[in-house]
């Protein structure tokens, strides 16, 4: 296994992350079995579980605590402040609009409930899940903050954070002399290449260290979904990324280099996902022991300059293929002096 430094932290962590979605009521039910997986990823060198609690509300999160009895102290362990939206299941935020989001009156419960259920005193990386333009940042970094101080969190990170969003983050943790983000989790694959342009490039300039999530493309770059086949790929039908054509033909490009190189598909896509210098680690998500084993297969995989070459021709650089379902997307703009200028001027002009 290989190891980086999550930004400027020190902290040294696997370049595979094992992310726990798919624990619990919307992946693996079996409490033991999403057990035995967290182990033998455990035992085969991988030191970072990333988890959340809008998966399976919260059971995952449960799951890894047990998990990790016994085995805490050599674990980085990542979890999520809940966002308003991005609920698996029953929608908790229906009754109490407030039970959500980056405020410091959400932040100071959620992590006490993570806490709980994590059955661990500490989180190594405590993440806000998505960006809450309702909340002032000043708010959620200076409530992360006194977490760090208070030994609850060693440090802080964001997921699916614009890069415009990133800079002025950092720039208020500097002026107010708050804790800073050490990283950022966004989405990242060779269908999903659009944080190259300046995600990555604002993250590596701030020190920041990059998870990435979803480097198979929520499946389509396992091989197993093809153009014009039916599939019985579990959940393909509630995922519309992967009937979006443009993504579908750059798939049938990828197969056969793959082929060419040798490689399983999932082998091909996870080393593309590591190759980037901006990226520390990449997220996999097995639902079974043997999705597993086939990703661990491939963990001594690099991949050469002409692969990366030929990849770079079907889906360049900085660039996404279609978007990815679970991309975070900005809400649309509610005030209208955002987008227009008040009626008298326009009629002046």
């Amino acid at each position: 296994m290989r190891y980086r430094t999550l930004g400027r932290t020190g902290i040294k962590v696997s370049a595979y992350a094992l992310g726990a979605m798919m624990f619990g009521a919307i992946g693996n039910p079996d409490h033991d079995d999403s057990i035995r997986i967290i182990h033998k990823a455990l035992d085969a060198g991988i030191n970072v579980i990333d988890t959340a609690p809008v998966y399976s509300n919260g059971e995952s999160e449960e799951i890894v605590g047990k998990a990790l009895k016994g085995r805490r102290d050599t674990i980085v362990l990542a979890t999520k402040v809940q966002p308003r939206t991005l609920v698996s299941g029953p929608n908790p935020t229906a009754d109490d609009p407030n039970r959500g989001g980056n405020s410091r009156r959400w932040i100071t419960t959620a992590v006490e409930d993570s806490l709980r259920r994590l059955q661990t005193d500490w989180i190594d990386l405590y993440q806000i899940h998505r960006p809450d333009p309702d909340t002032d940042i000043e708010e959620t970094l200076s409530a992360l903050s006194d977490l760090i101080h208070a030994g609850k969190v060693r440090a802080i990170g964001t997921s699916a954070m614009p890069a415009s969003d990133i800079v002025d983050a950092q720039w208020v943790a500097e002026q107010r002399g708050l804790q800073p983000f050490r990283s950022e989790q966004p989405t990242y694959s060779i269908l999903s290449r659009g944080i190259e342009a300046e995600v990555l490039p604002v993250a590596q300039r701030h020190g920041m260290g990059i998870v990435v999530w979803s480097p198979l493309a929520q499946g389509l770059l396992t091989g197993r979904v093809r153009r014009g086949q039916q599939t019985d790929l579990r959940r393909t039908a509630i995922f519309s990324h992967m009937r979006d054509e443009r993504r579908l033909d750059a798939v049938e490009k990828i197969i056969p280099l793959a082929g060419e190189a040798g490689l399983p598909m999932t082998h091909l896509a996870m080393a593309f996902a590591i190759a980037h210098p901006g990226v520390t680690s990449a997220l996999i998500g097995p639902r079974t022991m043997e999705q597993l084993d086939d990703l661990l297969a491939g963990l001594d995989v690099t991949l050469t300059d002409d692969i990366l070459d030929r990849i770079d021709e079907i889906a360049p650089p900085g660039t996404d293929v279609g978007t990815l379902d679970m991309a975070y997307r900005p809400p649309a703009l509610q005030q209208p002096g955002l987008r227009r200028r008040p009626a008298d001027e326009r009629s002046a002009a």
